[in-house]
C-alpha cells in the first residue's frame, strides 16, 4: 500500500506541478449471495486489501484532467457538458460528477490520477473501488458532508446510468463499508447491515484466474436480470405481495413458473435458493463452522453454472478440481460471470501444494499459465 500511495504522489506531481491529496478504495470479494442483489435479497461480501488509488487537487475552473496511470492514458473533459469518454475507465469517474451534480452538489474541476492492484476483470469488482475512490475524494475534496450510504447509491446510479451497467449495490457497499476481518451481511432491500465474524486463523483465501476477461456490460448480465423480472411479474399475478424474488419461495416458483417460457424458472430457482443459502450459511459462520459454510459454496457454484448459467469451461473444471481436495474447504465462481476469479477457502499450510497442483492441470487442459492471488480481507474506501 505505502509503494503505490508514494507512487501515486510522484506521477501526479510530475503531471500537475503539484502536491494531491490521496484515497483508496478496496476491491471486494463476496463468499455466497451471487446476483441475490438486484433481486433485494441477501450478500455477503468483503473488502479485500487490493485496491484503486485517486490523488486529486481543484482546479479554479470546471475542467477535468483525468490520468489513468496503469493504462498510460488521459482524458479531459468540462463539468458542464459530460458525456461518455468512448474508453470507458474514465466514465467511472464522468459519472460520479455527473451524479453529484444531478444531486445539487456544486463541484469546481479536478486534476486526478488513477491507479491500483485490483486485477481488472478478474470478478473484484475494480469499477466500483474506481466509482468509490472518486466519490469519497470529490465529498473531501469539495465538503460535500455525504453520509456514506449517499456515496453508496451515488456510485451506483453512476455506473446504472452513465456507465449503463444495471449493477446491484453489493459492490459499491463493500468497497465504503469494508472492516478487517469480517464480512459484511447485507440486506440489498433495507440497505441493513451487520458485521460477522470471519477468522482467516490457518485460512488462505485464494482466487484462481480462469484469464477470460467478462465485460459485464456484455448483454448476458442485463439479460438475467430482466428474466428474474419477468419471473417476478409472473409470480406477482397469484400472489401480489411479491415485489422481488426476495418475497417468493420454492413452492411460488414450481406454482407459477412451470410453464414460462424460455428459462425464467431456472433462473429465479437459482436466486430464491441462493438467497435461503445465505442465511444459512451465516448460521455456520456465526457458528464457527466454515466447513459446513464451504459445501454452500460447492452448492452455489453448481446453480450458477447449471441453473443461471453463467459460468464458463475454465470455472467449471477450478471448481471441480478442488471439490474433493482436503486443503479445500469451498470454492466457486465469483462475480458477474462469464470468466473472471474462482473463490477458494483453503487451509493455509496446504495452500502452496494446492497451487501448484490446480495451476498444472490447468496448463495442461487450458495451454495457459494460471494465475492467482491471494487475498485477505481488509477495510473499506479511505483518505490516505
Amino acid at each position: 500500500m505505502a509503494s503505490i500511495h508514494n507512487r501515486i504522489k510522484e506521477i501526479f506531481q510530475q503531471h500537475f506541478q503539484a502536491a494531491p491529496q490521496v484515497f483508496c478504495s478496496p476491491g471486494r470479494i463476496n463468499l455466497i449471495g451471487e446476483h441475490t442483489d438486484y433481486n433485494m435479497g441477501f450478500v455477503l461480501p468483503a473488502a479485500i486489501d487490493k485496491a484503486v488509488y485517486i490523488a486529486i487537487r481543484e482546479r479554479k475552473d470546471r475542467i477535468l484532467n483525468l490520468y489513468a496511470a496503469d493504462l498510460d492514458d488521459s482524458f479531459s473533459a468540462s463539468l458542464d457538458q459530460l458525456q461518455n469518454s468512448g474508453k470507458q475507465w474514465p466514465d467511472f469517474i464522468l459519472g460520479v460528477a455527473d451524479q453529484l451534480q444531478k444531486a445539487g452538489n456544486a463541484l469546481q474541476g479536478f486534476d486526478a490520477v488513477l491507479m491500483g492492484d485490483v486485477p481488472l476483470g478478474a470478478g473484484l469488482s475494480s469499477s466500483a473501488a474506481v466509482e468509490c475512490a472518486a466519490v469519497f475524494a470529490l465529498n473531501s475534496l469539495f465538503g460535500l458532508e455525504l453520509e456514506k450510504i449517499t456515496m453508496v447509491q451515488t456510485a451506483q446510479k453512476a455506473e446504472n446510468e452513465f456507465v449503463g451497467l444495471k449493477c446491484g449495490i453489493m459492490d459499491p457497499f463493500a468497497s465504503m463499508f469494508g472492516k478487517k476481518d469480517h464480512v459484511i451481511r447485507l440486506d440489498c432491500r433495507s440497505l441493513e447491515y451487520e458485521y460477522m465474524p470471519f477468522s482467516m486463523e490457518g485460512i488462505a483465501i485464494v482466487l484462481f484466474d480462469t484469464g477470460v476477461k467478462h465485460s459485464l456490460a456484455s448483454s448476458e448480465y442485463n439479460t438475467r436480470r430482466d428474466e428474474c423480472d419477468e419471473g417476478v411479474r409472473i409470480i406477482r399475478q397469484a400472489y401480489p405481495q411479491v415485489r422481488s424474488l426476495r418475497d417468493a419461495d420454492m413452492r411460488m416458483v414450481s406454482e407459477c413458473l412451470a410453464g414460462a417460457e424460455g428459462k425464467i424458472e431456472q433462473r429465479c430457482r437459482y436466486v430464491v435458493e441462493e438467497i435461503e443459502r445465505l442465511q444459512a450459511g451465516c448460521h455456520d459462520l456465526l457458528a464457527n463452522n466454515l466447513a459446513a459454510f464451504g459445501q454452500k459454496m460447492f452448492e452455489t457454484h453448481q446453480g450458477l453454472s447449471e441453473l443461471y448459467e453463467v459460468s464458463c469451461p475454465e470455472a467449471d473444471a477450478l471448481v471441480n478440481w478442488v471439490k474433493n481436495n482436503q486443503a479445500v474447504l469451498g470454492a466457486r465462481m465469483m462475480g458477474g460471470g462469464f470468466g473472471g476469479c474462482t473463490i477458494n477457502i483453503v487451509k493455509e499450510e496446504m495452500l502452496p501444494a494446492l497451487v501448484q497442483q490446480v495451476a498444472e492441470k490447468f496448463e495442461k487442459q487450458f495451454q495457459r499459465t494460471l494465475t492467482h492471488y491471494v487475498v485477505h480481507i481488509g477495510g473499506g474506501t479511505c483518505a490516505l
